[in-house]
């Protein structure tokens, strides 16, 4: 569909003369270098841990959700600079209808593939899928400034300018949307760690056992979509190896049954006296 309404586009922008409906093309042409990386990429990040990745291979799917937010970037950063310098050139010419039905059928078109997407998105819970679903969805919603500039200029033939305003448009919703998926695959690179509210859930998973005396140094850090969490607990010093180690998996499986996407939970157990204030517990 993206390599369809590609082609549609550009030649109904060429023959229509609309600038903005060439400037989506050019962006419907970038979702399909993102739908390969997306496939492609699957086949890494879906592995299981091996010796060289004992923590598996979810960071491709990082790598891969940056790659589609900084191919929107660039795109975006094109079209823009494109449409500004053709504000200065010599005056529009008048857009024909063809531009303004391709307009509409790519609206529609660009909308299913975003639902899609993004229902598979979220039962798989892959933000690389999701990233590449706002990609459809900014083509579906840069579409829009496209009809109306085309439909604007076409009633009003002295306001043919609208289409190089609509292209404009169409880049910065497309930065826009570059920006909302690539900061989070930037801080998951730097270990930022998950929102308090998270922290604060997993610590009162953690002391809904009834022998941990006391949670503290909770640590999180992001793969994928999924989080790691390192945690200390505190129990009887005089309780055996055996028992703290139960009363630790106990912890972690109420963790990673019942916590917001964990999918490993390391936990150190201490003895009484190690107990902290109060207040240095919180996360």
């Amino acid at each position: 569909m993206n390599i369809a309404l590609s082609i549609v586009k550009f030649i109904a922008g060429v023959l229509g003369r609309s600038q903005a409906l060439v400037a989506d093309a050019v962006h419907s042409l970038t979702d399909i270098t993102t739908d390969l990386a997306v496939v492609i990429g699957s086949y890494y990040w879906d592995r299981p841990p091996d010796s060289d990745h004992p923590y598996g291979h979810q960071r491709v799917e990082t790598i891969i959700t940056l790659f589609v937010g900084f191919v929107l970037c660039g795109a975006g950063l094109m079209l823009g600079w494109e449409a500004l310098r053709s504000l200065q050139g010599d005056p529009p010419l008048q857009p024909k209808s063809i531009a303004l039905i391709v307009a509409s059928v790519s609206i529609i078109s660009k909308e299913i593939l975003y639902r899609w997407t993004a229902a598979v998105s979220r039962r798989i819970k892959s933000p690389a899928l999701a990233a590449n679903a706002w990609h459809h969805r900014t083509d579906a919603i840069s579409s829009v400034p496209v009809f109306l500039a085309v439909g604007g200029a076409m009633l009003y033939p002295q306001w043919a300018l609208l289409d190089r305003v609509g292209a404009v448009v169409v880049a910065i919703f497309i930065l826009h949307a570059a920006f909302k998926i690539i900061w989070p695959g930037l801080r998951e690179l730097v270990d930022a760690g998950a929102p308090t509210e998270i922290c604060r859930e997993i610590m009162a998973l953690a002391q809904g056992n009834q022998q941990v005396k006391q949670v503290h140094g909770i640590r999180t850090r992001y793969v994928s979509a999924r989080i790691l969490v390192d945690l200390h607990i505190v129990v009887d010093g005089r309780l055996s190896v055996k028992q703290g180690h139960d009363i630790a998996e106990d912890v972690k499986d109420r963790i990673l049954q019942n916590g917001p996407e964990v999918i490993d939970v390391v936990i150190h157990i201490e003895p009484e006296e190690a107990a902290l204030p109060e207040e240095a517990c919180l996360p």
